[in-house]
């Protein structure tokens, strides 16, 4: 296992300082619209990053933490549709297109109501960390624009998705890795009529056995993942070692929390709840073999406050994982 960053668009000088900071192994978004991305353009894309010694080993595509109405392919998740059906075939051509311009794998979100957060606090120094008061969420906003759907809906909803889309991934050879929503409500609840399933330990053990493919799996946060437990600083180890011994995590976001399930606040990696060289010595210990990612580093003051703040995080993680190397010899 290695560092590795996610990022929009780098300029030359921001992607060399990113390798003088040693983080050569990227996850990018593209930033052309998606239907205008090719097989050309992505090895374009990577070809760029190679001038820097950087591997660009992953794609976001547009599923992401947002509204469904918000990503270009945001009705995949959403009642069944004719334009569903037409984003589901041009993903399929994405992953084709990804697989040909030796792309590793791709990241995505199942989520239609996007992030969910409640005002941010203060931590550490003044840093702003964002929060979630599960009881402090707003009950009066109105049932989702495209309707309810309920743990049974949004179930036919991804079975329909990893049906028609994992089989591309197994011909092509590319990894589909399903970020958590961000957070877990529960199993069974709803807001504004929607289900989260995927927020949620026990709906992605459902996911990888919906379609049991080696190219069907996460991508793994472990901050989401700590939110969804009533005790993270005891049970996250079991979690990343139930899906790491069946290799199914094919990305982390390394992230701390304080709090769980309903109530917890981001915090830096080095002042949280979860031990995180104990968290890394288990994701050595199942073979992980993967990038290890900082995310949702909290806001900090000054100029480039937020290059600056994850610059911080690179160090903690290279740090840890020279740690976790000393401790396994």
């Amino acid at each position: 296992m290695y560092i590795g960053s996610q990022f929009g668009h780098q300029t030359d000088e921001e992607i060399q300082v990113l390798s003088q900071l040693g983080v050569i192994n990227v996850d990018q978004t593209p930033v052309e619209a998606w239907k205008d991305w090719t097989t050309d353009a992505l090895v374009a894309l990577k070809e760029r990053w190679a001038k820097h010694g950087i591997s660009l080993e992953m794609l976001h595509i547009p599923l992401g933490s947002r509204s469904a109405y918000d990503n270009e392919a945001g009705a995949i998740f959403l009642k069944p549709s004719d334009e569903r059906d037409r984003q589901i075939d041009w993903m399929k051509e994405t992953v084709r297109m990804a697989g040909e311009a030796g792309i590793r794998g791709l990241n995505y979100n199942i989520t239609i109501l996007g992030h969910l957060r409640t005002p941010s606090k203060t931590g550490r120094g003044g840093a702003t960390v964002s929060t979630f008061e599960l009881d402090k969420l707003d009950q009066s906003a109105a049932e989702f624009e495209d309707g309810p759907a309920d743990e049974d809906e949004m179930w036919e909803r991804i079975n329909h998705w990893l049906q028609e889309i994992i089989p591309v991934a197994e011909e092509h050879k590319v990894q589909m890795a399903c970020h958590p929503s961000d957070p877990g409500i529960g199993v069974g609840n709803t807001y504004r009529g929607v289900a989260r399933p995927l927020g949620m330990v026990d709906g992605f053990k459902k996911l990888i056995e919906l379609y049991d493919s080696p190219y069907n799996g996460l991508n793994f946060c472990q901050g989401c993942m700590s939110e969804s437990l009533e005790n993270p600083a005891e049970e996250i180890f079991d979690v990343i070692r139930y899906f790491g011994e069946r290799k199914k995590i094919f990305n982390v976001h390394f992230r701390n929390i304080k709090g769980g399930l309903g109530n917890f606040v981001e915090v830096f990696p080095d002042e949280g709840d979860i031990h995180m060289i104990r968290a890394l010595k288990v994701y050595k210990d199942v073979g992980y073999k993967y990038m290890i990612m900082p995310d949702h580093v909290p806001g900090i003051g000054g100029p480039e406050s937020g290059k600056v703040g994850f610059a911080y995080t690179y160090g903690y993680i290279h740090a840890a994982l020279q740690a976790v190397e000393e401790l396994s010899q």
